[in-house]
Parts: structure tokens; C-alpha cells; sequence
């Protein structure tokens, strides 16, 4: 099960993809998150922890993924900017970046916290990009104050269930007031 903040959107990243991801992935910070949306058999993962590797300086050489994904990682780099750039140096051409991060969360020192993105700053960070294949955020009034009263909701499980106030809640965005966000680009 996936967590209340995250729910949307991994179902929107998967949903962007007709297929299981394959290929040669980058996974920067933990992407288990992203297993249902790969084909485990044909996909060749490397997964790496920052800050022990530096996302604004990749020990990888130019044109070596098919995928990089960072999953909360952005906003604690002190140059985001590099970091994506290094994301793009690293694809292949026509390669894939996803790239999700926060808007609004409280501050989580891992090790500091910089920088909180908006959908538009993400495309903007994604500028040498040839094509955006998502960009969006995910939240709602209601989610944010329970994650406001306490950081425990924001790690509330959401059953698959039709029927679940937990679920309705996961998937109910109002985009102006988005607690997490993401971008899928193309090289």
C-alpha cells in the first residue's frame, strides 16, 4: 500500500506508460515506489542513496539510462538545476527522467532542505528537455491539514477499496494546493 501523500501520484506516473518500464534505471533514493511500474525481468536497476551519491555530480558516464527516477530528492540539493541537468547528461537519447519532489510539506532535514517546486518550476528546470510527458502535483485542503496536524496522516495507507474514505481523499487534487509534485521528461 502506498502512503496518503504519494497514492496519486504514483498511479498518475504509472499511467503515463502503456508498458512496464525496461531498460537500463537509474534510481536515486529509493524507488521502490516504482516497482509495479517496471518489468522487473527486463529492466536493470541501479540504485543509488544521497547523499552518499551526489545527484548534482553522478559518477555515470554520458548516455548510460534508459530511465533516471529521483523520488524526494530534488528539494534537498543545493543546486537543483545541476541536478537534473546531470539527469539529462546521464539518459540516452529519447532516455526518461522522473523527477517528484514537495511543495507542501513541513521542513525534513535529510541531510538539509532547500527548496520547495511548483509544477511550473519543475518545467522550468526541465528546460534542455525535448518533450514534458507529465507535470503536475497532487493535494488538497483537507489532506494538507491533516498532514498539518500531524506528520502521522501523511503516512496513512490507502486501501484499494472503491469505497474507502481513504482513497477518495488520496485521489481527490485540487491543483491549488499541492503537497507533492512531479515531472516526466524526455531527452
Amino acid at each position: 500500500m502506498v502512503h496518503l501523500t504519494r497514492y496519486c501520484m504514483y498511479k498518475r506516473i504509472k499511467e503515463c506508460f502503456k508498458e512496464p518500464v525496461t531498460g537500463k534505471i537509474l534510481g536515486i533514493s529509493g524507488i521502490k515506489n516504482f516497482y509495479p511500474s517496471i518489468d522487473m525481468k527486463n529492466a536493470e536497476i541501479i540504485e543509488v542513496q544521497y547523499p552518499s551519491v551526489d545527484m548534482q555530480n553522478l559518477p555515470f558516464k554520458n548516455n548510460t539510462f534508459d530511465f533516471v527516477i529521483s523520488d524526494q530528492v530534488i528539494e534537498h540539493l543545493e543546486n537543483p538545476q545541476k541536478a537534473v541537468d546531470e539527469s539529462y547528461r546521464v539518459l540516452k537519447n529519447g532516455g526518461v527522467a522522473i523527477h517528484t519532489t514537495c511543495f507542501m510539506l513541513p521542513i525534513h532535514l535529510a541531510p538539509q532542505d532547500y527548496w520547495r517546486f511548483t509544477p511550473d518550476a519543475l518545467l522550468c528546470l526541465c528546460h534542455n528537455f525535448s518533450e514534458i510527458q507529465q507535470c503536475n502535483g497532487w493535494g488538497n485542503k483537507v489532506a494538507y491539514l491533516l498532514c498539518v496536524i500531524s506528520h502521522r496522516f501523511q503516512f496513512m495507507e490507502i486501501p484499494e477499496s472503491k469505497w474507502s474514505i481513504r482513497r477518495w481523499l488520496a485521489s481527490w487534487n485540487d491543483t491549488r494546493y499541492p503537497i507533492l509534485t512531479w515531472v516526466i521528461a524526455k531527452k
